[in-house]
Formats: structure tokens, sequence, C-alpha cells
């Protein structure tokens, strides 16, 4: 009984891992790292708040020289 049950769950394996394979490609899942990573190296700092977090990163990716010549 229990290999059934646990072929039943399967899919819904599959599909949690597809959904975090599909944020980490994506970039959604970029805030949640830095919460890692600050835990990690800097703890004891004060950390960004989400909103922070994003418009620092819109502001790093547009700002400077974006092409390649």
């Amino acid at each position: 009984m229990s290999n059934a049950r646990a072929a039943d769950r399967a899919p819904l394996r599959w599909m949690g891992v597809a959904r975090r394979y599909l944020r980490a490609v994506s970039g959604d899942d970029a805030y949640e790292r830095y919460l890692a990573h600050h835990a990690v190296e800097h703890a004891g700092e004060p950390v960004m708040t989400r909103k922070a977090y994003v418009a620092d990163c819109q502001r790093q990716k547009w700002t400077g020289v974006t092409r390649c010549c």
C-alpha cells in the first residue's frame, strides 16, 4: 500500500521540482537566495526589504555601460 501512495505522490513531487527549477532559472527566487546568503555571510547586519532589493537590482542592471563595444 505504501508503494501506491508513493506512486500517487510522484507527479506532485516532480511538479514541485519543476516549479523550483523555473523559479531559479527566471530569477524569481533571487530575494530568497539573497536572504539565505545574507544570513550566512552577513549575520547581524540589517537586511534589505524586498522592495529595496528589487530597486537595487534594477539600478545595478541599468547603470553603467551595457554594451560590448
